[in-house]
């Protein structure tokens, strides 16, 4: 038995416990069920319950989520409009998200996925130092896609 300010009680009979907590005009709450003998403390159990709510809720606000955001390129793309997107995936990793780049191949252009390769070594050039590269690019099914995540 554990009293309401942390202080030893020793063993009681579940009597004599419920009998101090009514008296303190608490609850007597069960602790560790499991041990031999169980372990039960004299606490004002709905301000317990408060008071983890608000430590869970503290913690939840100090998270730091990182999204997965994508950007989408094509195999025939002008460097303008790369630069254009890189500006924006910059913008994303500066952010603190992470980004997959993606290439769709159409038709023909499925035969020549160098070309595509070639697109996705020249962005990651274009944003420059700023980046880690997570996964590098490979092919998968029709699209070729690399994951990109901002350097710490």
């Amino acid at each position: 038995m554990i009293g309401e300010k942390g202080d030893q009680l020793g063993i009681l009979e579940i009597a004599a416990a419920q009998k101090l907590a009514d008296e303190a005009g608490l609850d007597l709450v069960n602790i560790s069920p499991k041990a031999v003998p169980p372990v039960c403390k004299i606490m004002d159990y709905g301000k317990y319950r408060f008071e983890q709510g608000k430590k869970q809720k503290e913690a939840k606000k100090n998270q730091k989520t990182t999204t997965l955001k994508e950007m989408r390129l094509s195999a025939t793309i002008d460097t303008h409009d790369m630069e254009v997107k890189a500006k924006n995936v910059a913008k994303f990793l500066a952010g603190g998200d992470k980004v997959k780049v993606s290439i769709r191949f159409r038709g023909r252009q499925l035969s020549h996925t160098e070309n595509g390769l070639t697109v996705m070594n020249t962005f990651l050039q274009m944003l420059g130092d700023k980046v880690a590269v997570e996964k590098p690019a490979r092919m998968e099914g029709r699209s070729m896609f690399m994951i990109l995540a901002p350097k710490n």
